[in-house]
């Protein structure tokens, strides 16, 4: 080493240095080694022991489930498989559908119960590529023009003995499918599914996702555009992820006849059928707004009607029968264990009582004669409750009676004099009274509950 390098302190500096240099030399060649061992490993492709594999699946999947607390299929029967389009609606609808064939189990979220939404809407499976939240439209949901009227939310007839949370846009005097159904705003058609009974091309269930809280859902969509009907052509249901069928604000989706469900879902204001009323028309912008109250034939606020009215502790809202699984009942009837005892569609101070199974086997509504008392008032203290059915009338502004297939702007409602039936009614808990129907009776001629009485709760 030269003297000049010794003086200045280089002989030092060098003999340090050489020891990280042999460190580095010898962890690159146990990189390699490892490297290499690990390229000989994957050419051989050596799988992990079986047992071993399936227990981590296992253990994925269960912590899976547990974190988002659903269930997923563990059968291969497709008679135990739901499908989102299933628990996206009220349990009284998912029995009328037919099952989808079975695909690999997606993500669920668990629907409401009771009872869910509704359209009910309920809980949905997790949307890809979903933006936004609040949204409002311009344009209605079909061609105003060729619709007579708008019914509003609250309904119940038949064996929709609990108020139902769609609208009704109706024409019936209209003779062919021709009146145009649109998507009300920007959005994704995500779910389609014939109506069980229905011919190829008609009536079909739609869901369009606009943002990742608001839906705009329908039923009895015909006659379908060639983008959309190309889904669903020989099929009975489409979704699960499997389409994603882009559409435009104002977009020609379908067209209906004589009548077309249609609700909105926001997400926002709840995921069950309690207290998640929702005004239709704050979702639209004017003129559309002013256009479909126009429409509407209600004119008691809210025009967009009411369908939750259930107050712990009071009689009034929602009931099911004791052991028959709440909203989502049981059997293709799963009605018959539904009560309602709530007020009319039209009118909100009209006391209705909706009876499923009423005399054994049919459901029915009724209005109560005198129209007192209010079910809102009524608690465990009240004691047993008389009310006397009859049938309800509809009033126009003009004072006319109501045929109920034609415009009108309904102001009032009165109760028929004849008495149909009555009811015995006694809340025993804040949420479980005593029921008891007697067809044909007059309240002069009940005394009081029988063996035939029967607990509902909520």
């Amino acid at each position: 080493m030269p003297k000049y390098m010794k003086d200045k302190g280089y002989a030092l500096s060098l003999s340090k240095g050489f020891a990280p240099l042999i460190i580095i030399v010898i962890t690159t060649l146990v990189i390699g080694a490892g490297i290499g061992g690990f390229l000989v490993l994957r050419e051989k492709k050596i799988p992990p022991p079986e047992n071993e594999k399936t227990a981590r699946q296992e253990e994925s999947l269960q912590k899976q489930k547990t974190k988002l607390g659903i269930q997923l299929p563990e059968t291969s029967s497709t008679e135990d498989t739901i499908s989102p389009i299933e628990s996206a609606l009220p349990p009284l609808q998912r029995a009328q559908f037919p099952k989808p064939p079975l695909r690999q189990p997606s993500v669920e979220l668990p629907s409401s119960s009771p009872p869910p939404p509704p359209i009910s809407l309920p809980s949905s499976a997790p949307r890809l590529a979903c933006e936004g939240s609040k949204t409002t439209f311009d344009y209605p949901p079909v061609n105003l023009d060729k619709t007579s009227m708008m019914l509003p939310r609250g309904l119940m007839t038949g064996d929709h003995v609990i108020p139902v949370g769609n609208h009704y846009f109706q024409n019936f005097d209209n003779q062919k499918f021709d009146i145009e159904i649109y998507s009300p705003g920007k959005g994704y058609i995500t779910t389609i599914q014939r109506m069980p009974g229905a011919e190829e091309g008609k009536d079909y269930l739609m869901f369009i996702e606009h943002t990742c809280t608001i839906d705009s859902i329908y039923t009895y969509v015909s006659n379908l555009p060639a983008k959309i009907y190309k889904h669903i052509a020989g099929k009975e249901y489409v979704g699960d992820g499997d389409i994603r069928i882009p559409v435009e604000a104002g977009e020609l989706i379908g067209y209906y006849k004589n009548n077309l469900d249609y609700s909105i879902v926001d997400k926002v204001v709840g995921s069950n059928r309690i207290h998640i009323d929702i005004n239709t028309y704050e979702y639209f912008n004017e003129p559309a707004r002013s256009k479909l109250i126009e429409k509407s034939i209600r004119t008691a606020e809210p025009i967009s009607g009411k369908m939750d009215y259930d107050i712990n502790g009071k009689l009034v809202g929602n009931w099911f029968l004791e052991g028959t699984n709440g909203y989502a009942g049981s059997g293709e009837r799963n009605w018959i264990g539904h009560l309602s005892i709530v007020y009319d569609y039209m009118d909100p101070k009209r006391i209705v009582i909706s009876i499923g199974g009423y005399e054994g086997q049919d459901s029915r509504q009724f209005v109560v004669k005198g129209n007192t008392p209010d079910p809102a008032d009524i608690s465990k203290d009240t004691g047993i409750i008389t009310y006397e059915l009859v049938e309800i009338g509809y009033r126009t502004k003009e004072g006319e009676t109501w045929d109920r297939r034609s415009f009108a702007k309904i102001t009032e409602t009165f109760g028929y004099d004849k008495v149909l039936g009555v009811v015995l009614v006694q809340m025993i808990e804040n949420r479980k009274i005593k029921f008891e129907a007697f067809p044909g009776k007059t309240g002069a001629e009940v005394s009081g509950f029988t063996s035939a009485a029967r607990i509902y709760e909520r």
